[in-house]
């Protein structure tokens, strides 16, 4: 059996697992171990390989900017500097019709802004908006179906836990990745807004009857609230993006601030400091394991021969740029619909980040395209994940998954055609790097 053989056989090994159940880096560990075993017909080889991607893999210093990002985070939830993202935005936007569908996205692009999980915005927003909305007579659908839609904004907007993943796999710098996630994610609030009022003028009798905030915020409460957000936004943003701080000290930076404000507010005490650092190590020890399962994972494939055999393909079948994006789009939304968006990135992109490097494709602009298009996934049947932590977090018998998922499909819809605008005017997401 030929290595490129086991190599695809290896894709079709992984994709069971994850179907069966089975954690994504403990699926690659037994492919990736068992394929070069098969591979070079001796055991030891595939042990040594191990512990060189457990080792090797991590000793970097960029990936200091995982558990920093994750913490920070946490620290802004326990801050209640979410929170305040929400109302702000709400009182900002109470005059638009749809009001609280505006304020729902506004808040998603400013909480992801300061932190890099889609999920956590999922759960927080569906606390928060979801229960207004509801109870001010806006559609079911579209309460959880806007709280859905906007939780792309999360790996989007910088920082991005997906974003760092993607970098790591293709050998891109992470603070241009994220530099280049800022255009294209104000692009897609702007786009989900427009559907929100459109939406709403058509059909105002699905969005409510009163529009106002419970309480008005004054000017000083609102400076206050939006002081926190817009010192977290320029530490982190504003200095990766005029070279002072890498993305790791950007990190480190907005972690330090995060942690003032709370401690400032009173909200973080040391039984919450201690339970906030062990959901950190919990998060970063699975994200870590990933990544050292995906190293494992490369060396194999390089092992293997495929990256060469894929680059003669293509450059004896004279496929253009634009057909390997064609295919690699339809093969990203259909893992989507079916896994998390870790897994889809690490399957998909090894294998075409090769294709692309012998089309001499910009990554950082593929790495955009790869980011709208994997967390379309996140909102879409069968296995979209943001629909189930919807469902969890409301416990809403009335509300069932399809009403969440028929919701969402306008913003999916939307990210859709922001992705062919990516494609067709590149420096949408090139622009602030070039």
């Amino acid at each position: 059996m030929s290595g490129v053989t086991i190599a695809f056989a290896s894709f079709v090994v992984i994709t069971v697992l994850i179907y069966a159940g089975m954690h994504i880096s403990t699926a690659l560990f037994i492919t990736s171990f068992g394929a070069i075993w098969l591979l070079r017909g001796d055991m030891t080889i595939s042990a040594t390989l191990l512990g060189l991607a457990a080792t090797d893999a991590i000793a970097d210093y960029e990936y200091g900017v995982i558990p920093l990002f994750v913490l920070m985070g946490f620290l802004v939830m326990v801050s209640g500097v979410g929170k305040d993202s929400y109302l702000v935005a709400h009182q900002t936007m109470r005059r638009v019709p749809g009001s609280l569908g505006h304020a729902t996205v506004l808040g998603n692009a400013i909480f992801s802004a300061i932190t890099g999980v889609s999920v956590a915005a999922v759960v927080l927003f569906t606390k928060l908006a979801v229960p207004e909305m509801l109870e001010r007579g806006y559609d079911k659908k579209f309460a959880v179906g806007v709280v859905a839609g906007s939780a792309m904004l999360g790996m989007l907007i910088p920082p991005s836990v997906l974003m760092i993943l993607y970098a790591i796999l293709t050998d891109v710098s992470i603070g241009d990745l994220f530099l280049a996630g800022i255009i294209p994610g104000i692009l897609m609030s702007v786009a989900f807004s427009a559907i929100i009022y459109w939406m709403a003028k058509r059909n105002p009798s699905k969005f409510g009857h009163n529009h106002a905030p419970s309480s008005y915020l004054s000017s000083m409460e609102l400076f206050k609230k939006s002081l926190p957000i817009l010192i977290l936004v320029i530490l982190v943003l504003g200095g990766m993006y005029i070279g002072f701080f890498t993305a790791t000290e950007a990190g480190a930076t907005g972690t330090t601030a995060a942690f003032l404000i709370a401690w400032y507010r009173k909200t973080l005490d040391r039984k919450t400091l201690w339970s906030l650092l062990v959901d950190t190590g919990h998060v970063t020890a699975s994200l870590i394991l990933i990544i050292i399962a995906a190293n494992m994972f490369s060396r194999f494939l390089a092992l293997s021969g495929l990256p060469d055999a894929l680059e003669q393909w293509v450059t004896a079948g004279h496929y253009g740029l634009y057909t390997m994006l064609g295919i690699y789009l339809i093969v990203v939304l259909l893992l989507g619909t079916a896994m998390d968006s870790a897994s889809t990135t690490l399957i998909a992109v090894p294998i075409f980040a090769v294709i692309f490097k012998a089309l001499e494709a910009d990554l950082i602009w593929i790495g955009i395209i790869t980011m709208i298009t994997v967390e379309i996934g996140l909102i879409t049947p069968p296995l979209g994940i943001a629909p189930f932590v919807i469902k969890m977090t409301l416990d809403d018998k009335s509300i069932s998954l399809n009403d969440i998922y028929v919701g969402a499909m306008p913003f999916a819809l939307a990210a859709f055609v922001i992705v062919l605008l990516i494609i067709a005017f590149p420096w949408l997401a090139t622009g602030l790097i070039h």
